[in-house]
């Protein structure tokens, strides 16, 4: 059984050490809305919190954070046996490697909704510590998610005469996201790229 699950136990786990070590670091060593260059203007290391889905999108009130935990522990439990029937099936490399990267990406956001309200005190308007002897900021499954990355590519204002948005100041990529949300991202990507093959190879 442990020789099936050797692959995808290997990416998750990889995934997992790198997103939780980063997202440490950030949390104890900057205030939230710090930031600093990585690659000149275009790669930033800016941190934010946010209480709900990838790139900072979310649903509003505690209620809405539950659920949206919920859901997400019911999406990672079947995320994982889907994941286990592949293996069991050998099924396509590709297609363990895709399923794997999204159930660790998904798994590591669950992570900062369930225990880090409780084991972080807040990180503004201080650089928030480990297990403070205060106590963490928020209860079970109310955590925030730790984002990071931000790549404001081009950055300008949209001309006058366009409808809609003339005026308007624009960033490209305006989302500040985690290693996390990058793992469920290219997963997803992978799969749609290859789905043809992987799900012919697999039937």
């Amino acid at each position: 059984m442990l020789s099936i699950l050797k692959k995808p136990l290997t990416i998750v786990l990889l995934v997992l050490v790198i997103d939780q070590a980063l997202k440490v670091w950030v949390k104890t060593h900057m205030m939230l809305g710090e930031e600093f260059s990585v690659i000149g203007n275009w790669f930033m290391i800016h941190f934010i919190e946010n209480n709900g889905m990838a790139f900072g999108m979310e649903l509003a009130g505690k209620f809405g954070k539950v659920i949206l935990s919920v859901f997400r522990i019911i999406a990672v439990i079947g995320i994982g046996y889907y994941l286990h029937q592949l293996s069991k099936k050998n099924a396509p490399t590709g297609l363990i490697v895709s399923i794997s990267l999204v159930l660790a990406g998904a798994i590591g956001n669950i992570i900062d909704s369930a225990f880090y309200g409780m084991i972080f005190n807040d990180s503004y308007p201080q650089v928030a510590s480990l297990f403070p002897a205060e106590g963490g900021y928020a209860s079970f499954l109310h955590g925030k998610v730790v984002d990071m990355f931000y790549f404001p590519l081009l950055e300008g204002t949209f001309p006058e005469w366009m409808p809609f948005w003339g005026g308007d100041h624009y960033v490209f990529f305006r989302p500040v996201f985690n290693v996390a949300d990058s793992a469920i991202t290219i997963g997803i990507v992978i799969i749609l790229l290859f789905q043809r093959k992987y799900f012919k190879e697999n039937n």
